[in-house]
């Protein structure tokens, strides 16, 4: 029997990892854990904070630190951050997990974060830098993942279904 995660959610920001992870977990019958919510936790202060305070290299080696753990520990769906997947040891990490990949266009993104809150990678022109962050990551995304979910024009019930489905799991 392997060990870890179910279901390991990878994707950009706003793509539903969150919403979908919690709606998994119930489905599954499993615990839900978010990476992004366990460094605010353990630092006691938001992303965004951690970022203007101390950079992003800094919060990267924080994020690693919380895949790691959490790819050690947790056996029911997990959702990485955004920019989990930058680091190759992560990729490496990954590789025996089930992960799912839920990708987006930038308009769906658009719709979703509107790009103008408080997401630190997205500060100055966001649809640009949301294309430019997907350019860069979306080989990366596919690279770690089992299967690929799109989820534009899709409800978090369908995008859940969709991962059950690609994964062939079943409900609890």
């Amino acid at each position: 029997m392997s060990t870890g995660p179910l279901v390991v959610l990878v994707g950009p920001m706003g793509s539903g990892k969150s919403t979908v992870g919690a709606l998994l977990a119930e489905r599954l019958g499993a615990p839900y854990r978010d990476t992004d919510a366990d460094i605010v936790a353990a630092q006691g202060r938001e992303i965004s904070d951690i970022f203007i305070e101390e950079g992003e290299p800094h919060f990267r080696d924080l994020e690693r630190e919380a895949v790691r753990a959490a790819l050690a520990e947790h056996t029911g769906v997990l959702s990485l951050g955004g920019g989990a997947i930058l680091d190759a040891s992560t990729r490496a990490l990954l590789a025996p997990h089930p992960v799912v990949y839920l990708s987006m266009d930038v308009e769906a993104a658009v719709r979703r974060v509107g790009l103008n809150t408080a997401r630190p990678l997205l500060a100055v022109n966001p649809r640009r830098q949301w294309r430019e962050l997907m350019d860069a990551r979306r080989h990366l995304y596919t690279e770690v993942a089992r299967a690929v979910v799109a989820t534009d024009e899709r409800t978090p019930e369908e995008v859940a279904q969709a991962v059950l489905d690609a994964l062939e799991l079943k409900d609890a």
